[in-house]
């Protein structure tokens, strides 16, 4: 009967039911559903233990609901067993069959209704629990998003950081260097209003020499002719006379004197003498005494003229910078082993450039201007800033070096009172004092050929590149002596106490070749 393998299905099914309501109350959360929680925030972490608290509830109660209708069947089966054994004796014969079966049927239905009930409601919580796995799948992905793009803001921040960081470090320096150059050109002012001042004194002091030359020499004039007038006198006697002693004529030149001849003079005024030649002996010695007037050192300066090096040989090795690529770079090293307060930079120089550019550049982490010997393109052409400790710096001028011969340069500077010197080809250029006066350079950095570090070992720009050759090279942590210097720039014996030279240039990048030359002028 239909009836029947619906009744004998009905204990499977609730069977079954309950056994997977238990399962699913009692069954963990997995390890991604704890990974999606722990990424939710406080607030869905509550929520999501509140459903699952109320689910469990839920199931509880259905658990429960089912117990009970099993008992209620019981009971039902129970009581129409024992009415239709007791009650229902009176009844008639086909109302005592359809009872009991009415009975179940009723029973039935009110189990099935409470069975769809547990169903639905489980099947909504198979669904919440999706939803809310989708829900920390897609807060996990918005959290990864988030991440990336803090990361990446993170990295903006950063960079714009060091951005700004490199903008204001080159604004104090640019500072510095505007400070330290208006002061160089008031005390230039100074100092040429000193000498203007100096030079007016001096000519006007001179023309007061010249007036009382002047007057002196009118003075003079009716002395000598009187003079004179006395002379001619005394030789006209002389020649009346005959006889007498000669007296020596102290308006002759040297040479009428050696004109005399031997008896002339041991005659003792027995042998005849020749007749004087006419002269004039005041305008003789007015010329002599204006002779002696003139200013002798007026004739004695000489213009200089230019000089070529000639054959230097055995300068060592020699550096190329072919162009004004930031990857142009020499590193010596060891750097400064110990502070120097006194220094001595000598190089040939070779560069046909438009501006001359970093020759070298000393760097530590607390200043990365400590010593620098740098050009660049918006300065004068051949000009160098000579820097020591940022931002103190004098200018120099080396504009000779720009023909494309070789040069030699020497710098030199000491902290005793400030001193600094320049030669050129073994003249003296440029010297000064009172530049960074008892400062000591100190040890521990990055010294670097060819480029201008904005940090240590890097943070180069390629409008204060060297181009050129460099050959030579040596530094002395003493002042060298003028006789050193020329020695030197002659390619004699290199003075003693160098503490680096370009043997020390181990690490070169870049295109800078490195080559070795016999004699300066064979170097490309």
């Amino acid at each position: 009967m239909p009836t029947g393998r619906r009744f004998a299905k009905t204990p499977e099914a609730r069977s079954a039911l309950t056994s997977l309501a238990a399962e699913v109350a009692n069954r963990p959360l997995g390890k991604a559903s704890v990974h999606s929680i722990h990424f939710l925030s406080c607030g869905h972490k509550a929520f999501l233990v509140f459903l699952k608290v109320f689910f469990r509830l839920l199931l509880s109660l259905s658990l429960a609901l089912c117990v009970i209708s099993w008992f209620l069947f019981c009971l039902g089966r129970f009581l129409s067993t024992l009415g239709m054994e007791v009650g229902l004796a009176g009844l008639p014969s086909f109302g005592r069959k359809l009872l009991p079966m009415m009975l179940f049927r009723k029973f039935q239905e009110v189990t099935l209704t409470h069975l769809q009930g547990i169903a639905s409601h489980y099947n909504l919580s198979v669904d919440i629990e999706a939803r809310f796995r989708s829900l920390a799948r897609e807060s996990q992905a918005v959290a990864l998003v988030l991440n990336q793009s803090q990361a990446a803001v993170q990295e903006e921040l950063g960079h714009l950081r060091t951005w700004v960081r490199r903008t204001q470090r080159r604004g104090r320096k640019a500072d510095h260097r505007l400070l330290a150059l208006s002061a160089t050109v008031s005390e230039g002012s100074a100092r040429r209003a000193r000498e203007q001042e100096t030079q007016r004194a001096a000519v006007s002091g001179l023309a007061r020499d010249v007036r009382a030359l002047r007057d002196a020499l009118l003075r003079l004039t009716p002395l000598v002719q009187s003079q004179g007038a006395r002379l001619a006198a005394l030789e006209g006697q002389l020649r009346v006379e005959g006889t007498g002693p000669t007296i020596p004529n102290v308006t002759l030149a040297p040479s009428r004197q050696s004109n005399l001849s031997a008896p002339q003079l041991q005659g003792g005024g027995q042998a005849s003498r020749a007749p004087p030649e006419p002269r004039n002996p005041p305008l003789d010695f007015a010329h002599r005494l204006q002779g002696a007037q003139e200013p002798w050192g007026l004739g004695n300066q000489q213009a200089w003229p230019p000089e070529s090096p000639g054959e230097v040989c055995n300068v060592g090795p020699a550096l190329i910078f072919p162009n004004a690529s930031t990857m142009n770079v020499g590193f010596l090293r060891p750097g400064f082993l110990t502070g120097l307060r006194a220094l001595s930079i000598c190089s040939w120089v070779r560069t046909a450039a438009d501006h001359l550019g970093t020759l070298l550049s000393y760097a530590t982490e607390e200043n990365d201007n400590k010593l620098v010997l740098h050009g660049r393109d918006s300065l004068a052409p051949g000009s160098v800033h000579f820097v020591i400790g940022d931002p103190a710096f004098r200018e120099l001028p080396l504009q000779p070096l720009l023909d494309g011969r070789w040069h030699h340069v020497c710098v030199i500077w000491t902290s005793i009172l400030g001193r600094y010197w320049l030669h050129v080809d073994r003249r003296l250029v440029a010297t000064g004092s009172r530049f960074r006066e008892g400062y000591e350079i100190p040890p521990g950095g990055s010294l670097v050929l060819g480029q201008e570090q904005d940090h240590v070992g890097g943070g180069f720009d390629s409008s204060e590149a060297f181009v050129g050759s460099m050959a030579g090279l040596a530094i002395w942590d003493r002042v060298l002596v003028p006789g050193e210097v020329s020695n030197l720039a002659m390619g004699k014996v290199l003075p003693a106490g160098a503490i680096l030279t370009l043997a020390n240039a181990t690490s070169v990048g870049g295109f800078v070749q490195r080559v070795n030359c016999t004699c300066l002028q064979l170097c490309p």
